[in-house]
C-alpha cells in the first residue's frame, strides 16, 4: 500500500476492499457495503473516495494504547494471564446508545491522533513483555489496512493476534484478517434480530454470526460478549435465543461472557442487577453452554473457569487477575477432561496478585 499524499502524514492510505461502480466506489470492509459518491464519505466516516479511489483515513491514528491483560478483553479460554499490547483508532459501523468509548467511537472527522507504524507497535508489545496484540477499544474493522500489517510483523515475532469487534465486517475482510494472522477474536453479540436492527442502525445481525462460524470453522479462537441491558435485550427469551444460537452455531464449549452494563454515553438506564446476570448465566448453562461467565463482577464465582465434568476449579480470578491456573496440558487435572481452550505453555503455573 503507497501513501497518497505526502502532505497527510501516513494516515491516509488506499483501501485494500473496494470495487468501482461508475463514478462511484463501494467500500467492501464492513458489511454495511457504503456507496461513496466523488469527495464522499462512508457511514463510518473512515473511508473516503478521493478520484474513484477508497482510502482509509485513519491508517496508524492511534487515540488509544495500552498493555491490558487478555482477560479484559475478554478472553478467557486463550493465554489465561497474558498481557497483551492493545490499541485503538477512531469511529465505530455501529451506533450503540450506550457506548463506553463514544468519545472515540463517536469522533467527528479529522480523527487525528498519535501515528504508530505496524512495526512500532509489534516493536513496544515485545518491549513490553507481552505476549500478543489486540485492536480493540473502537470497531477495529475499520482499522482493517493497519491490522492486516500489525499480524504480519507480529506473528512472525511469536505473537498472537487479537480482535474484540462486532463482527460486522466483510467475509472478505474476515479472509484478509486470517490470512494475515489473526488468532482470536471476541465478538459481541448485542441481542436478538429487532434489538440489534433498531439500536445499531440497521445493522443485520445474521452477518454476525456468519462471521463467528466462518472464523471457528477456519481455526480462529471465538469468544461471545452479551451486555446486559435493562429494558433492551434482558429478557429471558432474548438470552435463550443468543444461548442456544452459541451452542448450536458455534459449539457448546464456546465460552459466553454475560457483561454487567453501566449508564454511558446517550443512555441512562440503571446498571443491570445481578440477579438479572445470574438468571442470564442459568440460561446460557440450561442451553448446554459449558463456559458462561459473568462480566463487571469482580469475585463472583461465575467469573471463574470449572471442569465442565467434575466441577473441579481450573482458573480463579478476581477481576482481571489471574489468581491460579490448575490446567494441566489442557486437561482438568482431577478427571482428565480436555478443557477447550488455547493453552499457553505457563499453563500448570500458580499465578499470584
Amino acid at each position: 500500500m503507497t501513501l497518497l499524499d505526502p502532505d497527510e502524514q501516513s494516515f491516509v492510505r488506499e483501501s485494500v476492499l473496494q470495487e468501482r461502480v461508475d463514478s462511484k466506489v463501494r467500500c467492501n470492509i464492513c458489511e454495511r457495503r457504503c456507496l461513496l459518491v466523488a469527495g464522499g464519505t462512508g457511514w463510518c466516516r473512515t473511508r473516503q473516495n478521493r478520484g474513484e479511489t477508497l482510502v482509509t483515513l485513519t491508517y496508524g491514528a492511534v487515540s488509544s494504547l495500552s498493555v491490558n491483560p487478555i482477560e479484559k478483553k475478554p478472553f478467557y479460554h486463550f493465554y489465561p494471564g497474558s498481557m497483551t499490547l492493545t490499541a485503538g483508532s477512531w469511529s465505530c459501523n455501529f451506533d450503540c446508545p450506550w457506548c463506553q468509548n463514544w468519545d472515540i467511537s463517536r469522533a467527528k472527522p479529522s480523527f487525528g491522533g498519535n501515528y504508530m507504524s505496524p512495526e512500532e507497535f509489534v516493536t513496544l508489545a515485545k518491549r513490553k513483555g507481552c505476549r500478543g496484540t489486540s485492536i480493540s477499544f473502537n470497531e477495529p474493522t475499520l482499522s482493517l489496512e493497519w491490522s492486516l500489517d500489525v499480524f504480519r510483523w507480529a506473528r512472525p515475532q511469536g505473537l498472537y493476534n487479537t480482535f474484540v469487534t462486532n463482527g460486522y465486517m466483510t467475509p472478505e475482510a474476515l479472509d484478509l484478517l486470517i490470512e494475515a494472522g489473526l488468532d482470536a477474536m471476541n465478538v459481541d453479540i448485542k441481542g436478538d434480530a429487532a434489538v440489534v436492527r433498531r439500536f445499531c442502525r440497521g445493522v443485520d445481525v445474521e452477518k454476525v454470526w456468519a462471521n463467528c462460524k466462518g472464523g471457528r470453522l477456519r481455526g480462529v479462537h471465538i469468544e461471545v460478549t452479551t451486555l446486559v441491558i435493562p429494558g433492551v435485550n434482558d429478557a429471558d427469551a432474548i438470552m435463550r435465543g443468543i444461548a442456544e444460537r452459541v451452542a448450536r452455531d458455534l459449539g457448546p464449549e464456546t465460552p459466553w461472557h454475560i457483561s454487567g452494563y453501566f449508564p454511558a454515553y446517550k443512555f441512562g438506564a440503571p446498571s443491570t442487577p445481578l440477579a438479572t446476570l445470574e438468571q442470564a448465566w442459568r440460561i446460557g448453562k440450561t442451553a448446554g453452554l459449558r463456559f458462561v461467565y459473568l462480566g463487571n463482577v469482580p469475585g463472583h464465582r461465575y467469573d471463574n473457569t470449572y471442569c465442565p465434568s467434575c466441577h473441579a476449579l481450573l482458573i480463579e480470578r478476581y477481576g482481571l487477575d489471574v489468581t491460579r491456573v490448575r490446567i494441566e496440558r489442557g486437561r482438568c487435572p482431577r478427571c482428565g477432561q480436555q478443557v477447550a481452550g488455547v493453552w499457553s505453555r505457563d499453563e500448570e503455573k500458580t499465578l499470584m496478585r
